[in-house]
């Protein structure tokens, strides 16, 4: 068996990696992941026909030759070369998780420190057991600092993660009602979030936590944290921030107990407000002055469909349809309800994976749909189809039959909130709107 030592010198002399064929670039190292539908061992002799120059494999029989590396296990030496790597990177790492946020956050707090360090920030979501690694191999000698987004729908995910992006630092963005059938419940996410503060307790590393949020606080003292940065809107904490305007973009006023600064940025959504003021905390930690962290607040330009505000021929839309679950969705609800507008519309879909609760969260949101006083409600999925006779609004079973209906009915002249979980593909509707 070839040993992750043996796998790392190869690395340091071709420090590319690919789990997909349809990605080799020359000179890369191809990792024959599994998955329930596919086993990427059969796909090793192309990946080095491509230009691959090894492939990591660990079934014996496609072992055609010396490029052909053969492990225990593909993604356990995966995780065990970005764990390696990670120990030879003399840098600060923060690891970023939480329910709701966390992508943004980390484009935030990378699009501040940015404007004085050389970073590397997880590229899209690659938050998992497979994205992590891939995340940390990707760290260059020259980088100065990095900002790794760690995600979990399970207890333990968050623990592993730790073990392979070894962070120095970290945050939690929040805890909310997501995951809720992987992790068991609200408590089984606090706990399964929590593994970040325990780890970071563990190695005497620091936390960034917003003093705001009782969940959080809760959590810290439960782990015996003694290295706290603290954030919010009162007295007393690093840095201290006031929502001063989010109608549309949001406008912050903010100190570190020196001078006040106020900055605009291109975000919409109240509920990022607590994301903003995180991306400051961390860089005025990280010895940034206010008019650098400004500039990387500024010239953020969300472009995710999180919280991203898009023009379209007939009306705006708020494009925030990349996942959604209760937390999110009540914050996105309460955004639109207080936005100036002539007409405001909602369409919102099914939040998955939330198991036995599913029925109460898709009920409990249907209600604060109906309360929040917008002119239409358009309701997509099996799960909020389910309460089609409870109130006044239009309920489609697909996003197909949403579509549908959608051309011969057109939306005109409103603030249209767009938002549901990832596999309901709510982008499509995007050009019927």
């Amino acid at each position: 068996m070839t040993t992750t030592e043996t796998i790392y010198k190869l690395y340091t002399k071709h420090p590319v990696i690919s789990t997909d064929t349809r990605n080799i670039t020359p000179g890369c190292i191809f990792f024959a992941l599994k998955g329930d539908l596919f086993n990427a061992n059969e796909f090793a002799h192309q990946a080095i026909e491509k230009g691959a120059a090894y492939a990591v494999i660990d079934e014996e029989k496609y072992a055609e030759n010396a490029q052909c590396l053969l492990v225990d296990d593909v993604l356990t030496t995966l995780q065990d070369l970005a764990s390696h790597h990670r120990k030879q990177l003399n840098i600060p790492v923060i690891g970023l998780t939480g329910s709701n946020g966390k992508t943004t956050s980390k484009e935030l707090v990378n699009a501040v420190l940015a404007e004085r360090y050389k970073t590397f920030a997880t590229f899209g979501n690659l938050n998992n057991h497979i994205g992590v690694p891939l995340s940390i191999l990707a760290i260059t000698a020259d980088v100065q600092i990095a900002v790794i987004e760690m995600g979990a729908n399970h207890q333990k995910e968050i623990e592993l993660l730790c073990t392979i992006a070894q962070p120095t630092h970290g945050i939690i963005t929040n805890v909310g009602m997501a995951h809720l059938d992987g992790f068991g419940g609200f408590e089984g996410v606090k706990k399964g979030k929590a593994e970040l503060y325990a780890y970071l307790k563990a190695t005497n590393g620091y936390t960034f936590i917003n003093r705001d949020n009782a969940y959080l606080l809760e959590m810290s003292a439960n782990a015996g944290l003694n290295k706290l940065i603290y954030y919010g809107t009162e007295n007393g904490n690093t840095i201290k921030g006031t929502l001063k305007s989010s109608d549309p973009f949001i406008e912050v006023t903010w100190t570190n107990h020196e001078a006040e600064s106020t900055v605009k940025t291109n975000l919409t959504g109240s509920y990022n407000f607590e994301n903003i003021l995180a991306a400051i905390c961390i860089g005025d930690f990280f010895d940034m002055n206010p008019d650098e962290i400004n500039a990387g607040l500024a010239n953020y330009q969300p472009k995710n469909n999180r919280s991203q505000l898009t023009k379209t021929e007939k009306n705006t839309v708020i494009c925030d349809f990349y996942n959604a679950n209760p937390s999110s969705m009540t914050a996105a609800l309460n955004n639109i309800s207080v936005l100036s507008a002539g007409k405001k519309t909602a369409i919102l879909g099914d939040m998955f994976e939330l198991g036995p609760e599913s029925p109460a969260q898709h009920q409990l949101i249907v209600n604060q749909a109906q309360e929040s006083g917008l002119d239409q409600l358009i309701f997509i999925g099996k799960y909020f189809y389910a309460f089609k006779e409870m109130v006044n609004a239009l309920f489609f079973e697909t996003p197909a039959e949403a579509a549908a209906y959608l051309q011969q009915n057109p939306i005109e002249d409103h603030l249209v909130l767009l938002k549901g979980s990832r596999g309901m593909k709510l982008e499509n509707l995007l050009q019927y709107i």
